[in-house]
C-alpha cells in the first residue's frame, strides 16, 4: 500500500481574506528581470492522491525559479479545490482534469474565476479492467456482461453473489461516473461499487490478482497501476455497452478512434488558477500554459512511489531527476515566462 507521503508539506487548508490578499498582491511587488515573481506567494493545492505530488512539485519548482514565494501544499479534495481558486484561497492545481473535472470548474466560476490554458499531460485513459486469465476463460470483453449473475459472481469478493468493483474515492469525479453507468447499463442487482482509499482498495486487488483471483477494478493513466497489473499482459480493458456519462456531458460520445469504448472521455490533465493571480502575473500565467510533461514519466514516477521511494526527499529527488533530464525543455520554460513578465512590462511603461 501507499505510504503517505511529504507530512512536512501537506497542511490543511486555512482560507483567509488575508491570504487571499495576498496571492493577488503581485502587480504591487518589487520584481526584476530574471525573478519576475518576486514578492509574491504562491499556495499550491493538491487532492489527496500521492501520485499527484510530483506534477505538483515540478510547477512549485518552476515557479521558486521564477522568484515566487512557493509555499507549502495545501491537500483537499477536487470541488473544493477549485472552489479554493476560484475564492483565491489558492494559487494554482497541477492535476485539472479536462473534461472530467467540468462540472467542478463550471460551478466553481468557470473561466471568468480560474485559468486554465495549455495542456500539462495528455492522453489519459480511464476505465474498467479485469484480469486477462478470466477475461479469456469465460470470454469476458465488455462491462455489460455482467448483467449476467454467473459472470459477476467470479469477481465476488464477500460472498453476496455480487460482483465487487474496486472503485474510485469519492470526490475525485469519477466515481460520479462509475454511479452513473452502473444505473445506465443495469447493473446495479450485479455489481458493487467499493468506494473508499483508492489506494487500500487497489492494494487489496494487487494481492488478489497475486493470490490468482478474478479481479475487477476501474483504474486510470498516468499512474503507477497499470505499470503493475499491466493491460493486454496481466488485464484487458472491458468495453462498455454505450456512452452514458452524467451532468453537462450526458451526451457526448466516449468512443475511441479504433472503435473501443472504455465509458470515458480521454482526458488531459491541465494546470488550473486563480485568475486574479494570473492577470497579474503573465510570468506565471504562461509557465502554466506551457509546462508538459509525458504521462509515461508521470506513470514512471508514481510506480517508484509506489515501490517505497514515497518521502519528501524521495519525491523533491524524482523532480530534480526530471528536470536534469529535460535541462533544455525546462530552462525554455523559464526563458519564455520571464519573456512574457517582460513582454507585459514593456506594454504598461
Amino acid at each position: 500500500m501507499t505510504k503517505p507521503i511529504r507530512k512536512s508539506r501537506l497542511k490543511a487548508l486555512a482560507a483567509s481574506a488575508g491570504l487571499a490578499a495576498m496571492l493577488a498582491s503581485g502587480a504591487a511587488s518589487a520584481q526584476s528581470a530574471d525573478k519576475p515573481g518576486e514578492g509574491v506567494t504562491v499556495v499550491p493545492l493538491k487532492s489527496s492522491l500521492a501520485g499527484e505530488t510530483f506534477q505538483t512539485e515540478l510547477v512549485m519548482k518552476a515557479l521558486e525559479a521564477l522568484g515566487y514565494d512557493v509555499q507549502d501544499i495545501k491537500e483537499l479534495e477536487y470541488a473544493t479545490g477549485y472552489v479554493a481558486l476560484a475564492n483565491g484561497d489558492g494559487t494554482f492545481m497541477a492535476d485539472s482534469w479536462d473534461p472530467l473535472h467540468e462540472d467542478f470548474f463550471q460551478e466553481a466560476g468557470g473561466k471568468d474565476k480560474i485559468f486554465r490554458k495549455g495542456v500539462f499531460s495528455d492522453n489519459a485513459l480511464q476505465g474498467y479492467l479485469i484480469d486477462k486469465k478470466t477475461a479469456e476463460a469465460n470470454g469476458i470483453t465488455n462491462l455489460g456482461q455482467l448483467k449476467d449473475p454467473k459472470i459477476a459472481k467470479l469477481f465476488d469478493t464477500n460472498g453476496d453473489g455480487k460482483a465487487d468493483l474496486a472503485g474510485c474515492t469519492p470526490g475525485w469525479g469519477c466515481e460520479k461516473v462509475i454511479e452513473h453507468q452502473l444505473d445506465a447499463f443495469d447493473l446495479r442487482d450485479t455489481v458493487t461499487h467499493n468506494q473508499g482509499s483508492y489506494s487500500a482498495i487497489i492494494a487489496d486487488t494487487i494481492a488478489r490478482y497475486k493470490e490468482g483471483k478474478p479481479i475487477l477494478y476501474y483504474t486510470w493513466t498516468p499512474y503507477w497501476v497499470s505499470g503493475v497489473l499491466v493491460p493486454g499482459k496481466d488485464t484487458v480493458w472491458l468495453n462498455v455497452p454505450h456512452s452514458a456519462l452524467p451532468g453537462s456531458r450526458k451526451d457526448v460520445d466516449t468512443a475511441l478512434p479504433d472503435g473501443s469504448n472504455y465509458g470515458f472521455q480521454v482526458n488531459e490533465q491541465k494546470i488550473a488558477a486563480n485568475k486574479e493571480f494570473t492577470d497579474s502575473n503573465p510570468a506565471a500565467a504562461e509557465l502554466f500554459s506551457i509546462m508538459k510533461v509525458p504521462a509515461n514519466d508521470i506513470s514512471a514516477e508514481n510506480l517508484l512511489i509506489q515501490k517505497g521511494e514515497d518521502s519528501e526527499a524521495d519525491i523533491e529527488r524524482h523532480a530534480d531527476a526530471w528536470i536534469k533530464g529535460h535541462q533544455d525543455t525546462w530552462d525554455g520554460w523559464l526563458k519564455q515566462a520571464r519573456d512574457a513578465a517582460d513582454g507585459d512590462s514593456a506594454s504598461a511603461e
